[in-house]
């Protein structure tokens, strides 16, 4: 897939599956391409692995190998599979080129490690990255990389860089950074539960974005998209007060639970994948219940209950 293949393929609802490990905390196979056929089957746009949601930060280059090639097999050329990577430029250009062959479609490239750099700085390492591999790559604002639409215009020079994900949220410089690119770039919001920016992202002309709950809820992500994108605001109003509100409470209860609270929703519905890796720490019972309650709820308001 050419990258102009891929930037055009990048819109609408995106997946980003959970990695699932054992009892040992060892990478588990089986169950992570069992739960990539789970999610192929409420059809996302693509499919991003190995991303934040699916603990990059916490993989082995050896293990980031294998869970590439397991999904760009479990897929079969059906959506773009999309990798994550970070750290410094030498290795974010490892995992570039570990993703190209294991046959990923391209890269979602998260801020370089630590530090807090100029936007030449910024510039030089997405541009590293970008000439390791012939793949599509994807600039992920948020953290300690704040570009100025200046930037993204030099970047976007850079012939495989396909897309801009907006984990930052400032809506005034975002709509500088697409005036700046015209169409030159797929734009995705990347917001954490980015369903409740969904609606400001829409105004500001960005309809895609990653939606962490298709991990375990598939049904209520893809209610919410189509009333989001249908004009059904009746429903999507709905679901984002009794259901998307409660579960970011939630998530914002404890530092990285916009990971672990995830894992802990797939293993709330019967399908386990293990907990999060150290340094994150996991739910406790009762927030396990209240994710529970607040899931059920869900469920029930893509029917009219729960009002």
């Amino acid at each position: 897939m050419n990258s102009n293949q891929l930037r055009e393929k990048l819109q609408g609802l995106l997946a980003f599956p959970v990695t699932p490990f054992g009892e040992n905390n060892e990478v588990d196979l089986r169950r992570y391409r069992e739960h990539l056929q789970f999610m192929l089957a409420a059809l996302p746009a693509a499919l991003f692995v190995c991303g934040g949601t699916g603990e990059f930060f916490s993989l082995n280059l050896s293990e980031y190998k294998e869970l590439v090639k397991a999904a760009v097999a479990e897929v079969r050329g059906r959506i773009p599979v999309i990798a994550g990577a970070g750290y410094g430029a030498s290795l974010a250009s490892e995992f570039a080129h570990a993703a190209e062959e294991a046959g990923a479609d391209g890269v979602l490239l998260m801020p370089p490690y630590l530090v807090h750099a100029e936007q030449e700085g910024l510039y030089e390492h997405y541009r590293t990255v970008a000439a390791s591999t012939p793949i599509g790559l994807i600039i992920y604002q948020r953290d300690n990389a704040i570009f100025t639409p200046s930037t993204v215009r030099r970047l976007a020079e850079i012939s495989n860089l396909v897309g801009f994900k907006d984990g930052y949220g400032d809506m005034e410089r975002l709509g500088r950074i697409r005036m700046a690119v015209g169409d030159r770039l797929a734009f995705m919001n990347g917001m954490p539960t980015a369903e409740l920016s969904a609606l400001a992202f829409r105004g500001a002309g960005v309809e895609s974005y990653s939606s962490a709950v298709f991990n375990f809820v598939p049904e209520i992500s893809r209610a919410f998209y189509n009333a989001l994108t249908g004009g059904d605001s009746d429903l999507a109003h709905r679901l984002l007060h009794g259901f998307y509100r409660p579960f970011a409470e939630l998530r914002d209860r404890k530092k990285g639970y916009a990971i672990s609270l995830i894992k802990a929703g797939v293993n709330a519905t019967a399908r386990p994948v293990g907990c999060a890796r150290p340094p994150l720490v996991n739910p406790s019972e009762d927030e396990l219940a209240e994710l529970k309650s607040i899931i059920e709820k869900g469920r029930g308001l893509m029917s009219g209950g729960g009002r």
